[in-house]
């Protein structure tokens, strides 16, 4: 097949953010597919110099066009919509071009990436299959960014138009999957493809050594609770800190590394500050490439995935929680939902109290004083990084839709 991936913010391997795009991609290649892949620019690092026109790569044989449309985590709500709509009109162009399309893959955030993929679905005669990532507008409205009742009924509009117009909707988690039946779309129709653990990127032989402990010496002796990822309003990362703050009272050996960048960056940082953690138990890293990452994660104890308490984050389907499981270290998470009931029956991890730094510390300090739970926990992230959520095998699921629809 020929398929026309739309994806907004795709990021390449030594990019430093969620990678899904890119590692389906890259299988759907292997597995003899041709892939065409029209993208913005904001998830390449420097190096691959974009942003000033139109930019053609090849990545691992995908091929990619990248569009001079800047996006950041720091952008207000209405300037991020400006650049949502950029990409809609840029993208048409290549989508136009390309020949033989035989499915387009459309995959969200944002939702209007339905708009190019509808185009290119009438364009090249062929079905679109839509990728829901998160509820939208659910969770703008949720948080309050999304107010004006004109918007939100173009948003709904628009979220029903995406799914009447898809021969399928891959979800991202159980919940997503009922919003979109909720939404009216058929259930036999929506397939849910969790985010998903790339072992053999993860998995490396500590026996010789470790590239981040070599450059970071004052976590040698420590047991590292470990967040990558954004510092968005949503991620609630400063919660860590008034943690760190209570595990000071009871392990000095217990710090937490939080790695990443976003807008509320500055906020975590002067609440660490005013708190006495900041580079004592809680310490702040910038954001590394993908393919370092395992290395990070190499040398925590646990890996840890937040988000402020609002229900409607239940629903999330977080790369750094699989990336955690990958690396074989148990995630801790602060949130209900579909992963918490996962680590409940699993014991892959724990769930700690949203809004109780005192008590979310003492279940960490217990839990990494517990050697033989902690024993069973790695195993279970492994045992599930390995099979239910490998990504060679839900990749493999995806690409027999495809193939269901051609």
């Amino acid at each position: 097949m020929h398929i026309l991936y739309l994806h907004q913010y795709f990021v390449p391997p030594d990019g430093a953010s969620g990678t899904r795009s890119y590692e389906m991609a890259r299988r759907l290649v292997q597995s003899g597919h041709k892939v065409t892949l029209v993208t913005g620019s904001s998830g390449f690092p420097p190096g691959y110099h974009v942003g000033e026109g139109l930019k053609q790569l090849v990545i691992d044989g995908i091929s990619l066009k990248v569009l001079p449309v800047p996006y950041s985590n720091r952008f207000s709500f209405y300037r991020r919509l400006r650049a949502f709509f950029e990409y809609s009109l840029r993208s048409l162009v290549q989508i136009c071009r390309e020949e033989r399309v035989d499915l387009v893959f459309a995959t969200s955030t944002p939702l209007t990436i339905a708009i190019p993929g509808w185009i290119a679905k009438l364009w090249h005669r062929c079905p679109m299959v839509f990728e829901v990532r998160d509820l939208w507008p659910e969770m703008p409205i949720a948080i309050g960014a999304l107010r004006n009742p004109v918007l939100i009924w173009l948003a709904e509009k628009l979220e029903q138009f995406a799914y009447r117009h898809a021969a399928h909707v891959i979800a991202l988690s159980p919940g997503i999957a009922r919003g979109v039946a909720l939404a009216g779309y058929p259930e036999n129709k929506i397939t849910v493809i969790p985010n998903s653990c790339d072992v053999s990127l993860f998995r490396f032989d500590s026996q010789q050594g470790n590239p981040f402990l070599e450059q970071n010496p004052m976590f040698r002796e420590k047991r590292l609770v470990v967040y990558a990822g954004t510092f968005g309003f949503l991620n609630g990362v400063d919660y860590l800190a008034e943690i760190a703050r209570e595990m000071a009272l009871l392990d000095s050996e217990i710090c937490f590394l939080v790695v990443g960048h976003g807008r509320e960056e500055e906020k975590v940082a002067e609440k660490a500050a005013s708190l006495g953690v900041l580079n004592k138990n809680f310490w702040m890293l910038p954001p590394v490439p993908k393919n370092f990452m395992p290395y990070v994660l190499g040398a925590a104890a646990l890996g840890v995935s937040t988000f402020i308490d609002l229900p409607q984050m239940w629903n999330n389907s977080a790369n750094k929680f699989f990336d955690c499981l990958a690396a074989g270290r148990p995630v801790v998470i602060n949130y209900a939902g579909w992963q918490a009931e996962f680590l409940a029956r699993t014991g892959a991890g724990l769930v700690v109290p949203p809004r109780q730094p005192d008590e979310a510390a003492r279940r960490i300090h217990a839990f990494l004083h517990d050697p033989d739970r902690l024993c069973k926990a790695r195993a279970a992230a492994r045992a599930a990084a390995d099979q239910e959520f490998n990504r060679d095998r839900l990749a493999a699921q995806l690409e027999g839709i495809f193939r269901s629809l051609v």
